[in-house]
């Protein structure tokens, strides 16, 4: 303690600082606080000063030894405090607040912490670890234990570290800025895993923003709560490297792909519709066995990326590098993962790198300006979505969005990202008026630096992450999607068929007796089929906003609504094509998929429910037992059109050959009559097994078929020295193979 001379003694003058810089610290309005804060050598020793609003007293200790090296005076403004030491040496501070003591090495005695190599990356866009450069990372700097921050703001006057450990007090931890990519740091020693904390950012003209969360948050807190959490560093210990060593040819096109899309948050819930979602582990103990029994070989999340708005499904996710809160901890998540893959499952994870919402507490004008997103409304916002564009020609933010992409397929382990909403990032006048969009430099449409993105991203994906996919969701006939950019195109492994789909659901929910004036709808996919690699998606977007479940689109009475359901589905599976299917299609869910509810597993108490779902069962046993139905997806030697042509009767027959041309037929009458001796062609003799009816008595059908095989008979039939005197069923398809035993 100092007695009342000492207290009374003008300190000195090396103590003080300029007095605009004692006003900015007392404003919060310092740029600058390691030019004032922490050690500085003066003539005769060094200078400590530390800014502790609402701090009674602190002293300075000796970091080893705990030894009082001095004693911090106020000086100029409250809470500022600062003492001259005759020497340098490594200290901690002792502040006593009112609430009592605290010991703490100063944040303002660490140097710098990014390297130049790290600065360089951010700046140029090309950095693929941010999720280990920026943002929260725990770790030791000169032998103490803390956090080191860093964000991108370079049009931000200050920013600050906010949480419980200061009160949420924006005067507090002022970082510094890196010029010139204008990243800003600060380490606080004694931080741990589990702390909330946000950004407060003064924005260039002075003001100070809504708080933000941090946009390279490993972990968040659960919704509504918006905060950034410190993430628990633990390194997850990995299991899956059978796995991981062979995806590559699961991914491959002539692999099966069969993939199950859900939405985690309303899959199943603890205690049905109102009960509390599942977490990563329960998840893990569910639907892994669900998606065996099943037969799926992958499965698809919804985005789960960190959301402030259930609502949007995660498609308007604000923590690019975060897996929600809703479910657990990143590193349950990466135990999900990592059962998925022992169990022989890919896991495919939605991502969005084409917008992101408006809140305050994300990423718009995140340092007061139009930093992520464009400036202008006619090229940075979605009119059908309420939501920013990233500006993705700008460096930065281009290697914001592939870093985050990186981040999901290296240190999560996923398979394969299906990214959203291709066509809304190609297109600069996408669902926009006339005199409402800026063209390119050239005068053109096209989103060039988009482009670009979505080329660079793809060639990166193959280079890092080995074995691992990118999908595109591309809902134009943008040319060359899934074609190499070495040849000019986009480079997706796949692309969903959107035409397929919207023709094919067309087609099946008309009435019978229209479909003969239609035919044509359910043939023209094959016009293109082999354009581009192909997912025919029958996904989330087909089953909500009034579009009604699967099961109610079909016509006809109940009995017929379930035949036309397990026909368009095993047309499907025995399309050229990788297959997707929503959750609650497979069992043929009644109610439109609402986020808010789970899915209405108690129907499968009904065998034409539960019918449907052993049909989809078998459609995959049967899809992944037959090259012939996956070896050729991709080629047009692998389908062949034998009656395209019979609208009268709403007939198609085709063969899919496997690569070593071992044939499959296909037969599909899409009317409710049963057609007796239908005579096909088939390019062999012999015995022809039906291996496959979705009219059978078990999948809930009126079992008319063939008795299990039918001989093929030395008759000419379309253009084959071959053929078959069939009976079809009503709304039915058949799979017949030729019997070499």
């Amino acid at each position: 303690m100092t007695d009342s001379n000492t207290a009374m003694r003008k300190p000195d003058s090396d103590l003080y600082i300029h007095p605009g810089a004692a006003e900015s610290l007392a404003n919060g309005t310092h740029g600058d606080p390691f030019s004032v804060l922490g050690p500085h050598p003066v003539e005769g020793g060094t200078v400590i000063r530390a800014y502790l609003p609402n701090a009674i007293g602190a002293d300075v200790l000796d970091r080893d030894s705990g030894r009082v090296l001095g004693q911090l005076e106020r000086v100029q403004i409250p809470g500022l405090f600062a003492c001259k030491l005759d020497y340098a040496a490594p200290y901690r501070l002792r502040i006593r607040w009112p609430w009592g003591e605290q010991e703490i090495e100063d944040p303002y005695s660490f140097g710098l912490l990014l390297g130049d190599v790290d600065l360089y990356l951010i700046g140029e866009g090309n950095h693929r670890d941010l999720g280990r450069c920026l943002g929260a990372q725990v770790m030791t700097i000169d032998g103490v234990e803390g956090v080191r921050f860093a964000v991108w703001a370079p049009n931000a006057r200050r920013v600050s570290v906010v949480g419980n450990f200061n009160g949420w007090d924006g005067r507090r931890y002022p970082m510094r800025l890196r010029q010139p990519t204008g990243v800003w740091e600060l380490f606080i020693p004694r931080l741990k895993p589990g702390e909330s904390y946000k950004y407060e950012i003064l924005g260039p003209q002075g003001n100070v923003l809504p708080l933000k969360a941090d946009p390279v948050a490993l972990s968040t807190e659960a919704p509504p709560m918006t905060a950034s959490v410190i993430a628990d560093p633990t390194e997850f210990e990995w299991q899956d490297h059978e796995w991981m060593a062979g995806r590559a040819a699961r991914h491959a096109e002539n692999a099966p792909i069969s993939v199950y899309e859900l939405h985690a948050a309303s899959w199943r819930k603890h205690g049905g519709d109102d009960g509390e979602v599942y977490s990563w582990r329960d998840m893990a103990d569910s639907l892994i066995p669900y998606i065996l029994e099943m037969g799926f070989t992958h499965i698809e999340l919804l985005p789960i990326m960190e959301h402030p708005f259930g609502g949007s499904w995660g498609y308007q996710p604000l923590s690019q590098f975060a897996p929600s809160g809703r479910f657990g901890t990143p590193l349950e998540f990466a135990y999900f993962v990592d059962a998925c893959h022992r169990a022989g499952i890919g896991v495919i994870l939605d991502w969005v790198p084409a917008h992101f919402p408006t809140d305050e507490h994300g990423l718009a004008r995140f340092d007061g300006t139009a930093l992520y997103e464009y400036e202008h409304p006619y090229e940075g916002f979605h009119q059908d979505w309420n939501t920013y564009i990233y500006n993705l020609g700008r460096h930065e933010v281009h290697g914001f969005m592939l870093a985050s992409a990186l981040h999901w397929l290296k240190h999560f382990h996923i398979d394969s990202l299906r990214v959203d909403a291709v066509a809304s990032m190609l297109y600069r006048n996408y669902s926009r008026n006339e005199g409402e969009w800026i063209p390119n430099k050239y005068g053109g449409q096209e989103n060039l630096e988009a482009i670009e993105f979505l080329q660079h991203l793809n060639e990166v994906v193959a280079e890092v992450a080995p074995g691992a996919v990118v999908i595109a969701e591309e809902s134009t006939a943008w040319p060359g999607v899934t074609q190499p950019v070495s040849e000019g195109g986009l480079g997706f492994a796949y692309k969903w068929n959107m035409g397929w789909m919207h023709d094919s659901l067309t087609y099946a929910a008309l009435d019978p007796i229209y479909r003969s004036y239609n035919h044509h709808t359910m043939t023209f996919g094959l016009v293109y089929a082999f354009s581009e690699k192909f997912m025919l998606p029958i996904s989330h977007d087909e089953v909500v906003h009034g579009k009604g479940s699967m099961i109610n689109k079909m016509p006809g009475d109940h009995w017929q609504k379930f035949a036309n359901l397990r026909a368009y589905l095993s047309f499907m599976w025995t399309h050229p094509g990788k297959k997707l299917l929503f959750m609650g299609c497979e069992f043929a869910q009644w109610r439109e998929w609402s986020h808010d509810r789970e899915l209405d597993w108690f129907l499968l108490a009904e065998s034409s429910h539960s019918g449907m779902q052993h049909l989809v069962r078998d459609l995959n046993r049967l899809y992944q037992a037959e090259p012939a139905l996956y070896e050729q997806d991709c080629q047009p030697a692998g389908f062949e059109w034998v009656i395209g042509d019979d609208a009268t009767n709403s007939v198609f027959a085709y063969t899919r050959w496997s690569a070593d041309r071992t044939p499959l037929l296909v037969v599909l009458n899409m009317t409710p009559m049963v057609h007796d001796h239908y005579r096909i062609g088939v390019p062999s003799g012999g015995c022809w097994r039906e291996i496959f009816n979705s009219d059978a008595e078990g999948y809930g059908g009126s079992n008319v078929g063939n008795s299990g095989a039918v001989n093929a008979d030395e008759q000419e039939s379309h253009g084959q020295p071959h053929s078959l005197d069939l009976r079809l069923p009503p709304l039915g398809l058949m799979v017949f193979k030729p019997d070499v035993s």
